[in-house]
């Protein structure tokens, strides 16, 4: 059977599943706080339609952040919401319809999306999706030759920064954010400025085509021009910062709240969608071009602050 069909058939049977009773969902990685927020708002109901049932713990001991965290997590999910878990991937997607990758650590992505993958399960890919392009672009391409969707963002797409901001017209923008750097992950700003880097495409689409990286002290300014002329900026604040941005249209600049509304409820809401319908809200390749640009803006950085083009 063509792939298309497989895909359409199988979620057919999602669709029908979620007519009749909430989707179950399972998580992979309990490392991160967003395993135990994302659960609180499904299995406390803020969120209908799905389930959190069953998790693998996973975690990485060479991360402290992953390390200190995991146990910790796993027993709230565990005492607080009765999530059951189990003690691999596989065992884990035979207990639920789609699945939440949350482990904190970019580098098990790639070996966790294949045991999914086998599985034919639809997953979300928490930030950041991989540690290189070559591992993002390898979970891209076993996804599409197994017709499994998926898609990864920041919670930030959905925030009053871009609810303020967006829309057409937008010449350039600039946006800001936290960007600590992790030691294990060869992407530095994957780690966190995924987040403000994610605004920025959200707000300027994607067709970035080469990246300059500035690296400072406390802070890196990543300069970035579009094949149609305009040019964008990230700034990433370390250890941590405000989010924010500026557009620039014809009319003038606007700049975002200086304390702007975010939070997990969006994406939850998107995610559940995505699960319900196999249609990502962030498309694959605009996924796979931030991670592009983050290796132009590294390659960029190793180079003395040379203007490096996407790959």
């Amino acid at each position: 059977m063509p792939v298309i069909m497989l895909l359409l058939s199988s979620f057919l049977v999602f669709a029908l599943a979620a007519a009749a009773a909430d989707l179950r969902l399972g998580i992979v990685g309990t490392d991160t706080s967003h395993a135990t927020e994302f659960t609180k708002l499904l299995n406390g109901g803020v969120v209908q339609g799905a389930r959190v049932v069953a998790a693998y713990k996973g975690g990485s001991p060479d991360v402290e952040s992953s390390r200190t965290r995991v146990d910790r997590f796993a027993q709230e999910l565990q005492q607080k919401w009765s999530v059951e878990f189990v003690p691999d991937i596989p065992s884990l997607c035979a207990k639920v319809d789609a699945i939440l990758i949350e482990s904190v650590d970019g580098r098990t992505h790639l070996a966790q999306a294949r045991a999914v993958i086998a599985a034919k399960r639809p997953m979300f890919i928490d930030k950041p999706l991989a540690s290189t392009l070559d591992d993002a672009r390898e979970i891209a391409r076993l996804a599409k030759a197994a017709g499994v969707p998926w898609f990864s963002s920041s919670s930030l797409r959905w925030s009053e920064i871009t609810e303020k901001l967006g829309g057409p017209g937008i010449l350039g923008a600039t946006a800001w954010g936290p960007g600590p750097f992790e030691e294990h992950h060869q992407l530095e700003l994957s780690w966190y400025a995924i987040h403000p880097i994610e605004l920025l495409f959200t707000l300027m689409g994607t067709g970035c085509e080469e990246v300059t990286r500035v690296a400072g002290a406390d802070a890196d300014e990543i300069t970035c021009r579009w094949r149609d002329g305009r040019v964008g900026s990230v700034r990433a604040l370390r250890p941590y910062g405000p989010y924010g941005a500026v557009v620039f249209r014809k009319d003038g600049a606007v700049m975002s709240p200086s304390k702007p509304r975010t939070g997990y409820e969006p994406l939850v809401r998107e995610i559940i969608e995505f699960f319900k319908t196999g249609h990502p809200p962030v498309s694959n390749e605009e996924t796979l071009e931030i991670f592009a640009f983050m290796d132009a803006a590294q390659r960029s950085k190793e180079a003395g602050g040379k203007p490096m083009r996407l790959r």
